[in-house]
C-alpha cells in the first residue's frame, strides 16, 4: 500500500506537470479571454455548462463574472447551466439527458453570446449538443476538453485540449484556465 506521503508527492508532481502543460494554450486563452470580454462589454451574455466536477467549474466561472473576481466592479451575467434541478430534470425526463444543455442554449442563447462547455473526458454529448445548438444561433463557443478531446474536439471555435490521463488533474487545470480567463478579463472589463 502507498503512504500518504507518497500519493501526495505523486498528486504534486502530476498536477505541475498538467499545469506547465497549459503554457502550450497560450494563444487559445488569449482568444478566451477575448471572446469572453468583447462579449460582455457589448451587452452578451456567458453560458456555462459541465458535469460532475466540471458543473461546479461552470458555476465557479459564473460566479467569478457575476459577482467579481478580484476587483470590485460591477457584474457581468453569466449564467450556469448546469445548475437548477427542476429545469435539468424536466429537460433529461421530457427529451432526453443529451439535450439538457442544448434546450437551455436554445432558450437563453443569443447571437454574440459565448458558450463555455466543459468535459473532462470529451465524450460528453450533452455538451458536444450544447455546442452545435450555441453554434446554430451564432453563438461563439469554447471548450474546455481533456485527453484528446474526445468527440468534442473540433466542435468550438476555441479548444483549450489539457492532455493527461487523470481527470482530477484535468479538471484543476480546467479550473486554473477558468480563473486565467477572468484573470485577464478582468483588466478590460469596464468597473
Amino acid at each position: 500500500m502507498r503512504s500518504s506521503s507518497e500519493i501526495l508527492k505523486d498528486a504534486i508532481g502530476a498536477a505541475t506537470k498538467t499545469l506547465q502543460s497549459i503554457a502550450q494554450l497560450e494563444a487559445q486563452i488569449a482568444t478566451s479571454a477575448e471572446l469572453v470580454a468583447n462579449c460582455l462589454t457589448s451587452g452578451g451574455k456567458i453560458l456555462a455548462c459541465g458535469n460532475g466536477g466540471s458543473a461546479a467549474d461552470a458555476a465557479d466561472f459564473c460566479t467569478e463574472l457575476a459577482c467579481r473576481f478580484v476587483e470590485d466592479r460591477r457584474p457581468y451575467p453569466a449564467i450556469n447551466l448546469s445548475q437548477g434541478g427542476s429545469l435539468i430534470t424536466a429537460t433529461g425526463n421530457d427529451y432526453g439527458f443529451d439535450k439538457i444543455f442544448a434546450r437551455q442554449v436554445q432558450a437563453f442563447g443569443n447571437a454574440g453570446d459565448v458558450l463555455i462547455a466543459i468535459t473532462t473526458s470529451g465524450k460528453s454529448r450533452n455538451i458536444s449538443a450544447a455546442i452545435e445548438e450555441a453554434r446554430s444561433r451564432k453563438m461563439k463557443t469554447i471548450a474546455l476538453m481533456g485527453r484528446d478531446g474526445g468527440t468534442s474536439a473540433g466542435l468550438a471555435d476555441v479548444d483549450l485540449i489539457v492532455k493527461g490521463d487523470a481527470t482530477a488533474r484535468i479538471q484543476e487545470a480546467h479550473k486554473f484556465i477558468l480563473h486565467v480567463i477572468c484573470e485577464i478579463c478582468e483588466t478590460r472589463l469596464p468597473k
